[in-house]
């Protein structure tokens, strides 16, 4: 018995072992920047300790920071309205950074990491030759166009509009209004609002670059997919491998659903919200508006629609690439069909003498048939095509009733819904300049 475990242990390679498969530190790690991005979050859920840590972090500079820095600044000027406006924008800050650190709390207590929200575990043994040469680049292109690109040109804008704010503003202890002349504790301040904006901001986009990062690996799956196609195999088995692999990318696909949903609609509303409430805010104030009174709510605004657009936009093209299964594959399906190579069993003449001259028009008419496809009832395939066939409409049909790609409870992401979403956005937005042009 002994023996026998031996040998299966050794037949199996050691870097092929599942253990390996989920390695957190390799020297070729294609997700070494999330995971660096991860700690320095204090996003880690590894164990106990780090979930505590994760956890205090989070009510610190989600939910206590935010709310120091309102009460420990006030404005010097009774109609400035630039304290009200940065109080406004903590508050969407806040709520999407909750929403993303609740789903990435699920995500790792269900999924136990990256490989698995991302569909990696086990490698890419499985993809096609396209899917491993591409998805590395995708995953560092996600990282640092996506991530990289909105955060910093982003805090940038955030440092220059707090320099400007916290020069003009007046703080204070909280609790104690009458100590107004505390340099560090204005110092102090002032970095626990960039700590604290930092955290949030990150913690949104990272999420969202996660979805943005599933789709476009699920959008190199469906390209590998489409390759299959390519091949002029009639053969069952290798119609049923084109099933099992879209059978599969279908599976991840409602996986992926199902883990965002609560994030996309939750961010929806949080968004859609918080510009509206903004917006009406804004024209109902009489006091000038430029960059050092409203900046927050500008880069508020930049940042939201950034991650929520980014989340959408990848949500369509991934929908649309799994409607576009279903044109390819009808279109393999006739041409498949229509093969001039494909052997045809004819319908053999009639026996007698009196039908001598019968042959030869019978020939001229199969010809005719043959090269204009005019009646088909002279000809049938062969028992193996004519399976083949059906298996073929059989895959078709299927494709035609499983193209959805990202849905919300059944709602399909595609670009439908987008228009009607801005349509529906574009509605509130007129509705609110009339209220305020009537007012």
């Amino acid at each position: 018995m002994e023996r026998e475990n031996n040998q299966s242990s050794v037949s199996v390679p050691l870097l092929l072992s599942p253990v390996y498969a989920r390695c957190k530190s390799t020297v070729d790690d294609e997700l070494k920047s999330f995971r660096v991005f991860l700690k320095f979050c204090m996003l880690d859920h590894s164990s106990f300790t780090a979930r505590l840590v994760s956890f205090s972090v989070f009510s610190l500079f989600a939910v206590l920071a935010p709310v120091l820095t309102s009460l420990s600044i006030s404005s010097n000027n009774d109609n400035d309205t630039t304290i009200t406006f940065s109080r406004i924008a903590q508050v969407p800050t806040s709520s999407l950074a909750t929403i993303a650190f609740i789903t990435l709390t699920v995500f790792f207590r269900r999924q136990e990491g990256l490989r698995r929200i991302l569909f990696l575990e086990g490698g890419l043994r499985r993809d096609s030759g396209l899917v491993r040469r591409r998805y590395t680049r995708e995953i560092d292109k996600s990282f640092r166009r996506y991530l990289a690109l909105i955060l910093l040109p982003s805090l940038s804008l955030e440092l220059v509009h707090k320099m400007i704010f916290f020069s003009s503003a007046r703080v204070c202890v909280p609790f104690f209004p009458n100590m107004t002349r505390v340099d560090p504790w204005r110092a102090v301040v002032f970095f626990i609002t960039i700590v604290s904006w930092v955290y949030r901001t990150g913690v949104f986009l990272l999420v969202c670059v996660l979805f943005r990062l599933t789709c476009e690996l699920q959008i190199l799956r469906f390209e590998g997919f489409y390759e299959m196609f390519d091949v002029e195999s009639s053969q069952i088995e290798w119609i049923e491998a084109i099933f099992r692999e879209h059978a599969r990318i279908k599976r991840q696909l409602l996986e992926t659903s199902h883990r965002y949903r609560v994030f996309i609609i939750g961010c929806m509303i949080t968004i859609t919200v918080s510009q509206l409430g903004s917006l009406l805010i804004v024209f109902a104030s009489k006091s000038p508006k430029d960059f050092s009174n409203s900046g927050d709510l500008v880069v508020c605004s930049v940042v939201q629609l950034s991650g929520f657009f980014m989340c959408l936009l990848g949500a369509a093209r991934i929908t649309h690439r799994a409607q576009r299964v279903v044109s390819i594959a009808s279109k393999w399906h006739i041409a498949m069909s229509c093969c001039p190579n494909r052997k045809y069993d004819v319908l053999p003449p009639r026996n007698g003498p009196e039908n001598d001259g019968y042959t030869s028009d019978y020939e001229h008419h199969v010809n005719l048939t043959l090269d204009e496809s005019i009646d088909s009832n002279l000809l049938f395939l062969s028992p193996e095509a004519a399976v083949a066939s059906r298996t073929r409409q059989a895959l078709v049909t299927y494709l035609q009733y499983n193209s959805g790609g990202i849905t919300l409870f059944g709602f399909a992401l595609d670009r439908g819904l987008l228009h009607t979403l801005f349509a529906f956005e574009m509605t509130l937005v007129l509705w609110i300049l009339s209220k305020v042009v009537v007012l």
